[in-house]
Order: structure tokens, then sequence, then C-alpha cells
């Protein structure tokens, strides 16, 4: 049994996803970051970053447990550990770790920047919107070049650098972007959305975040008292 430490965020959706896409048995544990839970001891002692999502698998890779933060070190622990979706072939695999690092590096980072500062930033900054709404649809560019000639983002197969990638799309609207300027993304993200196990990731938790964020919530998330905790 893995037990999931999470939320459901881009990078929480990633792991649902990837467990569900896996058929590994796990037990989601809600970690509200609008309340501040990422701040609790025990869940620091898993992830000292005090970031979603984070797992502790019972049966580890020496059948001891293992608690695995970041959730590209958590996607590549689930891939390894399965044998799937990280394809055994050398050319391909490290072709999945880029595209997984792309993701990691810049897609995330970036777009959550996007989001944000059109989204949640408490005064409108131009020069954020539009440095980070540019950069989305640099990045975004890149995917739809990629995906012209391939069906999948890295490899012949669907890997972790798809499951990494596809819900940080999800939310484009709110980075300003529109999939119909990027056709081969959109034929992509779709292929994705009515994936059985990506339905069932995406609903991990799905009720228990609520519609919109007070303004609790964003101090926990982006104010100032995270940055005072010792």
């Amino acid at each position: 049994m893995i037990d999931v430490y999470t939320w459901p965020t881009p990078n929480g959706h990633k792991v649902h996803i990837a467990l569900e896409e896996l058929g590994l048995d796990y037990s989601a544990h809600g970690i509200n970051i609008g309340q501040g839970d990422q701040f609790g001891e025990a869940f620091l002692g898993i992830s000292p970053n005090n970031k979603i999502p984070a797992i502790v698998d019972a049966d580890g890779p020496d059948g001891e447990p293992i608690s695995v933060f970041e959730s590209g070190a958590i996607l590549l622990y689930l891939a390894e550990k399965t044998g799937s979706l990280l394809p055994s072939d050398a050319r391909q695999r490290y072709n999945t770790l880029e595209w997984l690092m792309f993701q990691m590096g810049g897609l995330g980072p970036m777009l959550g920047q996007a989001h944000h500062f059109r989204q949640y930033a408490p005064e409108r900054i131009e020069y954020g919107i539009n440095r980070y709404t540019n950069e989305a649809s640099r990045l975004y560019a890149v995917m739809d070049r990629r995906l012209a000639d391939q069906e999948w983002l890295a490899a012949d197969t669907y890997t972790i650098a798809d499951i990494a990638s596809y819900p940080w799309i999800r939310p484009h609207d709110d980075q300003g972007q529109s999939l119909d300027d990027y056709p081969h993304l959109k034929r992509w993200y779709e292929a994705i959305t009515e994936r059985p196990a990506v339905q069932r990731g995406l609903a991990v938790l799905a009720d228990a975040r609520p519609p919109a964020l007070d303004d609790a919530a964003k101090e926990q998330l982006f104010g100032n008292s995270q940055y005072q905790r010792r």
C-alpha cells in the first residue's frame, strides 16, 4: 500500500494519475495547503520542502518503507517500481527524462507564475502578466512542435513525461492560452483527457478543494507567514 499525501493541484494530479494508470493500491491523504497543513511536523518529516505531493511506500526497494517527495521523483520511483511508463530502450528512456525535466524545470514553474500573476496577484502587474503569459505561449509552442509528428510527448508510447505535463495544460484559459492555437498539443491533450485512469486520477480529493481561495488561504500559499516559519 502506498500512502499519498496530496491535494488536487497539477502536481498532485500527476501522482494520482500515475497511480491509477499503474493500478497500484494507494490511500490518498488530503494536505490542505490553503489551511497550512503542509507546515505540520508530520508532513515535513516526509516532505521537507513543505510541498505536496509526497508518498510513503510500505514496500520500498529493500522491502522496508520509503518516503519520496517532489512529484518528478515520485513519478520516476513509481515507474521504476512497476517497470511501466518509462521505456527500457536507452534512447527513448532519455527522451522521457528530457521531457520530464522540461516539465519540472520549465513548464510547471512558468505556467504556475502565469496563473499566479493573472489570477491571484493582489495588484495587477502588467510586467509580470506579460512576461509569464508570453513564456507560457512559448512553452505551448515548444510542445506543439514536438507533437506535430508524434503521438506522445517523449517516446512512441505514453510515459511519465505525458503524465507530468498534462495537468499543467488543463488550466490553459487561466494562463492566457487557447488550445485552438496549438492543434497538435490540443490533439494530445484531448487523447489524454479521455483515458479512464486520468479521469479517475483527477477525481481524487476533487470534492475537498474549495471553488475559490479566500484571503486566509492566499496568505498560507502566497503570504509572508510561510517565510517566517522555522
